[in-house]
């Protein structure tokens, strides 16, 4: 069984900087994607960024140019490293992956089904 624990989340004021780190353990196929969904208060999920097995990335247009997501392989962990935060960034930001796990330009996503529990990101203005 695969174990998600996200962490590195808090509060930023507008303009400032967070990274979010993805602690994995259990089996994982060394096809699958990982990827960052976040919720916002009273929203649905979005799809914030994917990296595939090869390590190509993916971004929603919303967070392009400021977020990079990023994985270490050998220590089994993925990142969200977040600049340029915005007050409508705030949101719960989820760890997932899956074989087909992608995120669109839109913010859609799909093919995620091991997820975490999620880690708090506030930014005020």
């Amino acid at each position: 069984e695969v174990q998600l624990v996200e962490s590195g989340g808090g509060s930023v004021q507008a303009g400032g900087s967070l990274t979010l780190s993805c602690a994995v353990s259990g089996y994982i196929s060394s096809g699958a994607s990982m990827g960052w969904v976040r919720q916002a208060p009273g929203k649905e999920r979005e799809g914030v960024a994917h990296i595939d097995s090869d390590g190509i990335p993916n971004y929603a247009d919303s967070v392009k140019g400021r977020f990079t997501i990023s994985k270490d392989t050998a220590n089994n962990t993925l990142y969200l490293q977040m600049d340029n935060l915005k007050p409508e960034d705030t949101a719960v930001y989820y760890c997932a992956t899956g074989l087909l796990g992608w995120v669109g330009y839109k913010g859609d996503y799909y093919g995620f089904n091991s997820w975490g529990k999620g880690t708090l990101v506030t930014i005020s203005s």
